[in-house]
């Protein structure tokens, strides 16, 4: 007897696009296809310029070439500069992997589109490629082997947060949080992968040290970066018990502990000044009750209270702060070290500083800071709502306080405890690495946090959070993807593949 056929179509058939693409596949298509009509296609979408493009446009060839540029600042976005024809004289302000990029998008810009002028879409089609790799690799490590119905899930999920312009409309323009969201989407999927056991653990280890190296070296404050990757990855090594795999995995690790320390000592002076008269005017004196107490605290004269919130870039101040005088009686009497045993001794203010810190925490666009280039016809400091949804609920629903930061931390790890714990018991290394590389992620996110604060007080702070709020949308996603997937208590076998 045959059996009786459904009136209503079977909704799987229209999963044969499966046979086809990949949940990990369509992730990474769909983030291309989003961000290149945002970036490269009229009205291109990008990032106003807030000051900071001098510090990198010189050393790679490339000028203000608008005579009007002065007008841009924060308001518009320039997508055309000029690139020097003759011998550059000008020196690195600071040693950035961001040059990597710059100077590779120079190059193709030359070869098909002109020797002159400097079109900064041919760096966003080069970051859009590799971001789309990234999104592949962590979808990837998500969806291999198990039920396409959920991997599709996944896969929509994974366009819609790092699909949002919010977060690709940095690859238009100089920041280097460009480099800084796919170097660390790329660390973190790889880490996942050998989770997985997906792939093979050299490939992997060599996508892992590269970037990681491009993630720390990516900007000064995430010179702490490089040692939160490094311990973690101690685990890499005993994955495998060949020699040659332990050795160049050690090295590996070596040397991104060493890009770190390498990062933080290559900080030019005037970069350290500038971020510690931010650190002690907007941070330890703005937050104290009294700020003449807290300047004798450090042993600084109380009349330097007078500098009380003010901004290192004002145009007029009370004292100059590129004076010897300020070197020798203020910049000379702090550092990194006794202004974090000052907010530990004084908790209360330190609070205060986190929870303003967590206002900040969970906003993925610059505020401020405009998406249109002039000649749209936009209003000065307009921002684009195109593929805006995520960036926009994130900032409205996110509790601002730092006390939500801790509970999130306190949820996703007692969530992946069992697993982890199940999987030391076993003696399993692999199945339980996912732990680990969340807690990492964690710490690398709550580094920009503390690293922003105790380095430069709240100025600019959104933006100096932006490590935090990617590796927190990171940590959320997979957290939300293994619980479509089941895996929130339970991990892989040995292997790799889940169980039914």
């Amino acid at each position: 007897m045959r059996a009786k056929r459904s009136r209503f179509p079977n909704p799987y058939r229209y999963l044969s696009l499966s046979r086809f693409l990949t949940p990990a596949q369509l992730a990474a298509i769909g983030v291309l296809v989003v961000s290149a009509i945002a970036l490269l296609l009229r009205p291109v979408v990008g990032l106003a310029d807030n000051g900071d493009y001098f510090r990198i446009l010189y050393s790679n060839g490339l000028y203000f070439n608008r005579p009007d540029y002065d007008s841009q600042y924060l308001g518009y976005f320039v997508r055309q500069f000029g690139i020097l024809q003759y011998f550059n004289e000008n020196g690195a302000l600071l040693a950035s992997s961001q040059s990597i990029f710059i100077r590779a998008a120079v190059w193709l810009n030359r070869l098909v589109y002109d020797s002159q002028v400097f079109d900064i879409r041919f760096q966003a089609v080069l970051y859009i490629l590799l971001y789309s790799a990234a999104v592949f690799l962590l979808v990837e490590s998500l969806t291999w082997n198990i039920h396409r119905k959920y991997g599709y899930g996944i896969a929509a999920l994974a366009v819609f947060v790092f699909g949002d312009t919010g977060y690709t409309s940095f690859f238009n323009s100089f920041y280097s949080e460009s480099v800084v969201l796919i170097a660390t989407m790329t660390m973190f999927a790889t880490g996942l992968l050998f989770y997985r056991n997906r792939y093979n653990d050299y490939v992997l280890m060599a996508i892992f040290l590269g970037s990681s190296l491009l993630l720390t070296t990516s900007k000064q404050q995430n010179a702490p970066v490089g040692i939160a990757i490094a311990i973690v990855g101690l685990l890499f090594i005993y994955l495998r018990k060949e020699s040659v795999y332990r050795v160049l995995t050690a090295a590996s690790l070596g040397l991104i502990l060493f890009a770190g320390v390498a990062t933080y000592v290559l900080i030019p002076q005037q970069f350290v000044n500038i971020n510690k008269y931010h650190a002690m005017t907007r941070g330890v004196m703005m937050e104290a009750g009294n700020p003449e107490k807290a300047l004798d605290q450090f042993g600084i004269d109380p009349q330097y209270a007078i500098l009380n919130k003010s901004i290192y870039y004002e145009p007029f101040t009370t004292v100059d702060v590129n004076s010897g005088l300020l070197q020798r009686h203020f910049y000379d009497h702090y550092g990194f070290g006794s202004i974090l045993l000052y907010y530990a001794l004084h908790p209360d203010q330190g609070i205060q500083m986190l929870d303003a810190a967590a206002r900040s925490a969970f906003t993925i666009r610059p505020i401020g800071i405009g998406n249109y280039e002039q000649a749209v016809g936009k209003p000065f400091g307009a921002q684009t709502n195109f593929f805006t949804a995520y960036s926009w609920l994130k900032d409205a629903a996110a509790p601002k306080t730092f006390g939500f930061i801790v509970i999130w931390a306190i949820v996703v790890i007692g969530v992946y405890a069992p697993s982890f714990v199940l999987a030391v018991r076993k003696r399993q290394l692999r199945p339980a690495l996912r732990l680990p590389l969340l807690l990492m992620m964690m710490v690398v996110g709550l580094s920009g946090i503390v690293v922003s604060l105790i380095g430069a007080g709240d100025a600019d702070l959104a933006k100096h959070e932006f490590l935090f709020t990617a590796a927190f949308d990171l940590v959320s996603f997979v957290t939300v993807s293994d619980l479509f997937r089941r895996r929130l208590w339970r991990g892989e076998t040995e292997g790799g593949v889940q169980r039914p």
